[in-house]
């Protein structure tokens, strides 16, 4: 599958910073290209982080991550690491 037939799913992910979910990703499977993106043979992801309120005095950092890749591969992907986000995040 090339590329271009790649699909794209969207998760924000809360409690986590940004280099965490960089390094999650690295151990399953991903070089980081750049400071907000990691690349493997058959997926992709970008990066961004910001401050959420979650009540009127306090506030936690959301991990935005953009994945992209074969289908198939995806699905378990961002399964994995939402495990690995949640026992993180608490």
């Amino acid at each position: 599958m090339t590329a271009d037939e790649w699909v794209r799913r969207e998760r924000s992910f809360r409690g986590i910073s940004q280099r965490l979910a960089i390094e999650y990703l690295e151990t399953l499977g991903a070089d980081r290209v750049d400071d907000d993106r990691v690349e493997a043979d058959d997926w992709a992801a970008d990066l961004s982080s910001q401050s959420v309120g979650i009540g009127p005095s306090v506030s936690l950092t959301q991990v935005d991550i953009v994945f992209e890749g074969d289908p198939e591969t995806l699905d378990s992907l961002v399964e994995r690491f939402a495990q690995k986000a949640m026992r993180a995040g608490g």
